[in-house]
């Protein structure tokens, strides 16, 4: 095997008659009736509502409890011409969730003033600072966005001082511990918490970001005021693309509908950030948002102050978006310098020490606190283990984890949490504290629940395909059938496509070390190419018949379209009988 001979391909499959009837009904290909059927439609009214996401179909607003109260309270202060303090966070999630409070508040004639915590001085969520920010601005209304569901102690010092605080979170709320309690959660005592995942009967709206509930409360508050709410979508979509939450539901038609903003550029500050990134104006897709758009939005909140994040993605002059953008082009630079050298260090350190079977806990003093997140995802993708890399000063430890689709982070350090000052997040990444003492112990425990947790298959990972396919039915129609999934994110992910039992012909090296070959299956040969597989060439030389997995793409060159399949992993065939 070679490239994704480590991973263990597991092709999804359904009953082929009831393929064939969805097929049928529906007028579908079987190919992509499959990949419909994985993503868990099976039904013709279901198929309706995934491939037409769109505003009408998002849920109610007021399915968020607390939602009544907490505009209540806003309602009033917007009446009395009383100052709201929008208190955000430093990441792509934080300061788009801050943008959309702000920019709805202000269009309902409101007194709005936000607070970006830095990193470095201020740390993660709703506390001190917050509350000095709001009580010098004389505000009476705190409004968190992406932050303070666990922030107890600052909610009670806040009201203590007559400054009422609205929470609006998405992060994982504390358990109470107690079966019998009336609810499963402790809550800050705020005058609203809205959080979807404090509520189980909220459960439909639990993979929301930040943003999208942020989203949400304006859409509550404008009601069938729909022409300001749609003004925000753009920003709720960076903010869910960002957080990387599953893209279906209300996620999808957040990200949908945004992402025809973000392509028009209706925003001076998304404007100026597409050109910073070199898109081109009249052409947009949904991988620039991960790859080009949120690395430059997260940059400041990384290794600088992100207050101007929120200028940015707020201002209506060109010129001064465009000052803000180059401002974050020169910081994402910067970030990316710090974060390879920080990335080199974690892997030569790896290179010393015995990972086993558990999970990955790296530290080190002078590793820049902003980019250890990206560190520990990058680590936790190339050995697939949970991963958290910690910065060190002055006996503190701090820092970031990734997890691995089996391994729920966030239930995992939850368990450390007499070892830890501090923990938050989700399954899959989350915030971590500790005393720099106490790192070999968290190693240890973290690696022992892993153990016990995790069986051997689950620390390979894994290859989803979703429909194996003859090469007869690969074709432009099927490319077409296949693009009304987009958007594209986390949930639902471009489908993959496999095929047993290729011929390899004509394979060679073009470009940068990408291979390019033909692939011949019952007559049928179709283009193919694999980016920086370029490697795997001398083991075709051995293997003439390969399985392949693949994206289907059209290649537009010299004027013409062409079908090419975009190769995600091939290795030996294990069909029988070539």
């Amino acid at each position: 095997m070679y490239d994704g001979a480590a991973c263990r391909w597991l092709v999804n499959r359904t009953n082929s008659e009831y393929v064939e009837y969805l097929a049928r009904t529906a007028s579908l290909s079987p190919a992509f009736a499959q990949v419909l059927i994985n993503r868990g439609i099976k039904s013709p009214g279901q198929l309706d509502s995934f491939l037409d996401p769109s505003l009408s179909r998002l849920s109610d607003p007021f399915d968020l409890p607390s939602l009544w109260a907490a505009l209540e309270r806003i309602r009033h202060a917007l009446k009395n011409g009383e100052r709201i303090l929008i208190h955000g966070d430093y990441d792509a999630d934080g300061v788009t969730a801050t943008a959309i409070m702000v920019e709805g508040l202000r269009a309902r004639g409101g007194d709005v003033h936000y607070f970006i915590p830095d990193r470095l001085a201020h740390g993660y969520g709703f506390g001190t600072a917050g509350i000095e920010r709001a009580k010098a601005a004389g505000a009476g209304l705190i409004i968190t966005v992406d932050c303070g569901i666990t922030s107890f102690e600052a909610v009670s010092a806040a009201r203590s001082l007559g400054i009422d605080v609205v929470v609006t979170d998405h992060h994982e709320p504390v358990r109470s511990g107690e079966e019998a309690s009336p609810s499963p959660f402790l809550l800050p005592d705020a005058v609203a918490v809205v959080n979807p995942k404090a509520f189980p009967e909220a459960a439909h709206l639990s993979g929301l970001s930040g943003a999208g509930v942020a989203f949400k409360v304006m859409q509550g508050l404008f009601g069938n005021d729909l022409d300001t709410v749609h003004r925000l979508l753009d920003l709720a979509a960076l903010g869910t693309a960002a957080d990387v939450v599953p893209a279906v539901g209300d996620n999808r038609i957040l990200l949908k509908e945004g992402i025809r903003l973000i392509q028009s550029g209706q925003r001076a500050g998304i404007r100026a950030l597409k050109s910073v990134a070199g898109i081109r104006s009249d052409f947009f897709k949904t991988s620039l948002l991960y790859y080009l758009l949120i690395p430059r939005i997260n940059a400041a909140g990384r290794i600088a102050d992100a207050t101007d994040v929120v200028r940015l993605l707020t201002t209506q002059s060109d010129s001064e978006a465009e000052t803000l953008a180059e401002w974050l082009n020169g910081l994402n630079v910067r970030r990316q310098e710090i974060e390879e050298a920080v990335h080199n260090e974690a892997l030569t350190m790896l290179e010393r020490m015995e990972i086993g079977g558990g999970a990955i806990v790296l530290a080190s003093e002078g590793w820049h606190p902003g980019v250890v997140g990206i560190v520990a995802s990058k680590i936790a993708e190339k050995y697939y283990r949970p991963a958290i890399v910690l910065s060190v000063k002055d006996g503190a430890a701090k820092g970031s984890g990734r997890s691995i689709p089996p391994f729920d982070m966030h239930s995992g350090l939850s368990r450390c949490r007499d070892v830890l000052t501090r923990f938050g997040g989700h399954k899959q990444a989350a915030g971590v504290g500790l005393a720099e003492e106490n790192i070999p112990e968290l190693r240890r425990r973290l690696s022992s629940l892993v153990l016990q947790e995790l069986t051997a298959d689950d620390l390979i990972p894994v290859l989803n395909i979703d429909a194996a396919v003859m090469m007869s039915e690969v074709s432009i129609a099927l490319i077409d059938e296949l693009a009304r999934l987009e958007p594209f994110g986390y949930g639902n992910e471009e489908p993959v496509l496999g095929a047993r039992n290729l011929e390899v012909l004509q394979p060679r090296i073009v470009g940068n070390n990408h291979l390019k070959m033909h692939l011949r299956q019952n007559g049928r040969r179709v283009d193919s190419i694999g980016f920086s597989f370029g490697g795997l060439l001398p083991h075709l030389e051995e293997n003439r018949f390969v399985d392949a997995a693949f994206l289907p793409m059209i290649n537009e060159w010299d004027g013409g379209r062409y079908l090419q399949l975009n190769l995600k992993a091939i290795r030996p065939s294990q069909a029988n009988g070539r």
